[in-house]
């Protein structure tokens, strides 16, 4: 029996693919962002045309920053991720190559159908019947190339990042595929399986767990490899990763009657949406001082490195989402809370804060490696860009909060006869501070992806890929 070393390089390309549409499609669909949010401060700027409304472009806006932005960095991370951990090669070239354009072609999909108004109306699963199939094919595969590379890894552990990617491919296929249920009755036109309070019910399971495993529990397994290898600490519990691991999937998959309080949802349904909720801050938070903790000894780190304070600050951000969040959920509180401004601030607090910051975090920290760099361009554009994202965030939740707050106490005063004191103008009227603070604060964090851009490009622009593909070359270790 002999021993032999065979070279085996991991494949960056679909990689960097991936991570460079990360950064195109931030700027696009943050920039979309401004745009809208600066269509409620000035309304001529819907142009009087149906495709350029409101309506028509803030639909597009969520899939961008959720799907294209969030999606390809869950793409780009995860493949980076599970080769390096696995110490072995994608299972399959072709069908990662498949999952990169079959994504790009869903989102142009997104691009063209939502402002011409073919919608199937249901929050974050808007697109019509054929895109979500292309999408639910492009899905599936992802999950073969994920979980046949886990089958054929040279470790015998599987990394607890692996198990969050895991989590959020398997849950993220459920959903989309049971929400998506309808019956064609044009190219462009179809209507929901589900009817009445059970469609609602499928649908907020659905748009909820958008959240819970699209935007949360993939992060999450980004966070638990990004943060440790920036930091050049171990993760600081890893029982505690595990027990926030199954903590997690357990509870979030029964908060979506949340979104659904005073409907016609039955009463005990809203109730456990409600409790589900409240309990789940113990693992979200669980996992929120895991990244934390993680900092012990490396705390002096922050001063000198803006990627790791991106991925920091986002964990600061994520524990305070994950609170406001079970708050909100309670009825009392929903009472006031619903249909106002401040869920916009609480879904842009775990957007911006959490999602967008640590996967810029990890896409900064990918760029050098995958494109055969010590480091990015420059150091000094990614500080720039930290506070930009910080103080744009801080604006965008604030402004919000204050809006929020402000609706749902004008909409709920009543005169001595029963009578509204407010008129719906007068809400609208009163909100637009708000506006105008909250597209700053937009624009704050979009300028700040265009100093990224420049970033990037300049780093690769001086790079040399093929010394990335050496440098990934991982000597395997066989018996013949």
């Amino acid at each position: 029996m002999s021993t032999a070393i065979s070279p085996t390089a991991y494949n960056y390309k679909v990689v960097r693919q991936f991570a460079i549409m990360t950064v195109v499609w931030g700027i696009l669909g943050m920039g979309l962002g401004v745009f809208i949010a600066s269509q409620l401060v000035w309304p001529e700027l819907n142009f009087g045309l149906p495709w350029t409304s409101f309506g028509r472009l803030r639909p597009l806006h969520t899939n961008l920053v959720i799907f294209a932005f969030g999606g390809c960095a869950l793409f780009a991370t995860s493949y980076y991720v599970v080769q390096r951990t696995c110490q072995t090669r994608l299972i399959s070239d072709s069908l990662a190559a498949f999952t990169f354009w079959g994504w790009q072609a869903v989102i142009v999909g997104a691009i063209i159908t939502l402002p011409l108004g073919y919608t199937t109306t249901k929050e974050y699963a808007e697109l019509e019947w054929p895109l979500a199939i292309l999408l639910a094919i492009v899905w599936v595969t992802y999950g073969l190339v994920f979980f046949g590379t886990i089958t054929k890894r040279k470790t015998k552990h599987i990394y607890v990042g692996n198990w969050f990617y895991g989590a959020f491919i398997v849950v993220t296929a459920m959903l989309h595929i049971v929400n998506h249920m309808s019956l064609p009755v044009s190219l462009f036109k179809s209507y929901s399986a589900y009817s009445g309070a059970t469609d609602a019910m499928i649908q907020w399971w659905y748009g909820h767990n958008a959240v819970g495993f699209f935007l949360t529990t993939g992060f999450l397994g980004m966070m638990y490899y990004f943060v440790p290898k920036q930091a050049e600490r171990p993760i600081y519990s890893y029982r505690l990763s595990i027990v926030h691991f199954w903590a997690l999937i357990t509870l979030y998959i029964w908060a979506g009657p949340h979104h659904l309080h005073y409907t016609a949802l039955p009463d005990w349904a809203q109730s456990l949406g409600m409790a589900m909720s409240i309990i789940l801050l113990a693992p979200s938070w669980g996992g929120m001082i895991n990244g934390m903790m993680t900092l012990s000894g490396a705390w002096h780190k922050l001063r000198t490195d803006p990627i790791l304070r991106f991925l920091v600050v986002s964990l600061a951000f994520y524990g305070m989402s994950t609170f406001e969040g079970p708050m909100m959920a309670i009825k009392t509180v929903n009472s006031l809370s619903h249909y106002t401004d401040w869920t916009i601030g609480h879904v842009h607090a775990g957007a911006l804060g959490w999602v967008a910051m640590i996967s810029i975090g990890a896409v900064y920290h990918m760029i050098p490696k995958l494109f055969g760099r010590a480091q990015m361009h420059s150091t000094g554009l990614i500080n720039a860009h930290f506070w930009l994202a910080t103080i744009g965030t801080v604006l965008y939740i604030a402004s919000m909060w204050v809006n929020g707050i402000t609706q749902g106490l004008m909409w709920r005063a009543i005169n001595d006869d029963g009578t509204l004191t407010y008129s719906f103008v007068e809400a609208l009227q009163a909100s637009h501070p708000g506006f105008i603070v909250r597209a700053l604060g937009g624009a704050f964090f979009a300028s700040g992806m265009l100093l990224m851009a420049y970033n990037v490009w300049r780093t690769v622009r001086a790079s040399n890929p093929a010394e990335a593909e050496a440098a990934a070359t991982i000597a395997v270790v066989g018996a013949h």
